[in-house]
């Protein structure tokens, strides 16, 4: 299995990497795509990616640092990308739900870093909360760029699902569907998801998932098979029938190779 999604800038991960590591693959999960949420973090992911062969790394500003967002950054990103190509432009999209940025500061992120990714034929890496309407106004001027580009941590309705699905989007699936309590719009959905479209992810240190036991304290990639085991089960398949899938997904969206 491949993680798709890890945030890994947070001392819980950095302060023993290579346990980090060792512990990831000890649970058969053989790589991470670490998650950037701005201009510096997005450099610090890209150093870590280049020095270990089993993290890849997304370049580009979250909707929550969209404020940071500035005529510079876009010249400053394709820099980065031409020294070291990620694999997608993000994590980019819209939250209306905590608005930490304007809306109109996200929509000009979000804009320019569509515009980035069409420019360097990469995908979207893509975040969205209570902006579902919105992203998909957006998204279906793109069509090409949608069909191979990735919705990050879905959490939505079967009707959120369709949207998502009818532009071609890539499903990234994480602990959330392992949640009794908040879970079950996503559990309802799991089963609608075409098998060649579904990727699965811990999202770490967040979103630890609920069926864990003994309960850690944080997430963490080694964790990844919690998620799948639970796919595996809404989607009546075996789970090592799942983790093959999602890893042919993966390399598929992203353009990498195990």
């Amino acid at each position: 299995m491949i993680d798709i999604g890890v945030n890994i800038n947070h001392s819980h991960f950095l302060d023993d990497l290579d346990q980090t590591l060792i512990d990831m693959q000890e649970a058969g999960v053989k790589g991470m795509i670490c998650i950037a949420s701005d201009l510096e973090e997005s450099k610090q992911i890209q150093v870590l990616s280049q020095k270990h062969p089993t993290i890849w790394n997304t370049l580009g500003c979250h909707p929550h640092q969209a404020k940071t967002w500035n005529t510079e950054s876009k010249t400053q990103f394709s820099a980065l990308i031409k020294d070291a190509r990620p694999v997608a432009i993000g994590e980019t999209g819209l939250d209306f739900n905590r608005n930490y940025s304007t809306p109109n500061e996200q929509l000009y992120a979000f804009n320019e870093q569509i515009a980035l990714a069409i420019e360097h034929g990469l995908p979207l890496y893509l975040h969205e909360r209570d902006a579902h309407k919105e992203m998909v106004e957006i998204l279906k001027k793109y069509p090409s760029l949608a069909r191979k580009s990735v919705i990050h941590c879905f959490t939505g309705s079967r009707v959120e699902l369709d949207k998502y699905l009818e532009l071609g989007l890539f499903i990234g699936i994480t602990g959330w569907v392992c949640d009794e309590r908040r879970g079950a719009d996503l559990q309802a959905s799991v089963p609608h998801i075409p098998l060649n479209k579904l990727l699965i992810e811990t999202d770490a240190p967040y979103l630890l998932p609920r069926n864990i036991r003994p309960r850690p304290k944080k997430n963490h990639p080694k964790y990844l098979p919690w998620v799948a085991q639970e796919v595996a089960r809404l989607k009546g398949i075996s789970l090592e029938e799942l983790a093959k899938i999602a890893t042919d997904n993966t390399e598929t969206a992203f353009g990498i190779r195990i």
